[in-house]
């Protein structure tokens, strides 16, 4: 299937269905959302399949701005002005939208709360690790933890969501993290079916309609899932029968192991990884026992 085919939608318009339409903006989050908001029987509107954000190109322009005159609704990550150079911040769709449309800002989710040395470094050529687009903060430092506060490493990376949520964001999920256990994501920023579910009902709530969102029945996030470690279930109080040592990684077994390996080959001959990872997460490294000793 083209990329065309996939947003037909979003391209050729929608096959309408009487009702009003609405949009969803941002990652791949944002999708997930749509689907779920989507598939609630109360929804008033008729939610249109959007390219992420950082797949959308000047040539995507005229589409994105025929959807955003006709919608009445958007569902939006906070995404700034200008974003790749383009005009795709959440503020700049919402000023195109029809006149009294409404707008509803919605949290990226990160929680590190279960994974809690993985993390993403961007770097200016857009290099990806190795084997799983995802770093691991001891392979970047070369250490092992010593003495890691992990209930703490939890606790400081569900604040920051909140702050987050509390600076940019109309509806927020972080505080119902904590019940979903190893559920809360598969990796650091694909949340699990709950949290997207409860996300979605409180955009309904924000809209005063229905309150029905339901799971779909599939995974909408779960092609990669990082492994669950005996020392963070114990540390967090979770289940320690939900260890897992090895990735799923589109549902086959990948041993941890292996992508330490290829990450670790890797970032010695990508220092400026290395720099850029250590730089972005200084701040965490002493609660998760990597600081320089």
């Amino acid at each position: 299937m083209t990329r065309r085919q996939h947003y037909v939608d979003f391209y050729d318009g929608p096959a309408r269905d009487g009702r009003p339409l609405g949009l969803v903006h941002g990652n791949c989050q944002a999708e997930a959302l749509r689907v779920v908001l989507a598939g609630s029987p109360g929804m008033p509107w008729q939610l249109v399949r959007l390219p992420p954000v950082h797949e959308l190109t000047v040539e995507d322009l005229p589409a994105l701005s025929s959807l955003l005159a006709r919608s009445t609704l958007l569902v939006a990550q906070p995404v700034r002005d200008g974003y790749r150079g383009l005009p795709l911040g959440t503020g700049e769709l919402a000023a195109r939208l029809t006149p009294g449309a409404g707008v509803v800002r919605v949290p990226i989710v990160r929680d590190m709360a279960v994974h809690p040395w993985q993390v993403i470094v961007r770097v200016p050529d857009g290099a990806e690790p190795p084997v799983v687009p995802y770093h691991d903060l001891r392979t970047l430092t070369g250490r092992s933890p010593v003495d890691a506060d992990l209930p703490a490493a939890a606790a400081a990376s569900r604040a920051e969501l909140a702050r987050r949520e509390a600076r940019d964001c109309d509806v927020a999920v972080s505080d119902l993290l904590p019940s979903f256990g190893v559920d809360a994501v598969h990796v650091l920023n694909h949340p699990g079916n709950g949290v997207l579910v409860a996300l979605a009902r409180r955009v309904q709530a924000a809209l005063g309609v229905p309150v029905d969102a339901a799971d779909p029945g599939r995974a909408l996030l779960g092609g990669i899932r990082a492994p669950l470690e005996r020392i963070v279930l114990e540390a967090l109080g979770l289940d320690v029968a939900q260890t897992r040592a090895h990735w799923l990684v589109g549902g086959e077994p990948l041993a941890a192991s292996t992508v330490v390996a290829a990450q670790r080959a890797w970032c010695a001959i990508r220092p400026d990884v290395v720099e850029e990872g250590l730089r972005r997460y200084a701040d965490r490294l002493p609660l998760l026992g990597l600081a320089r000793r």
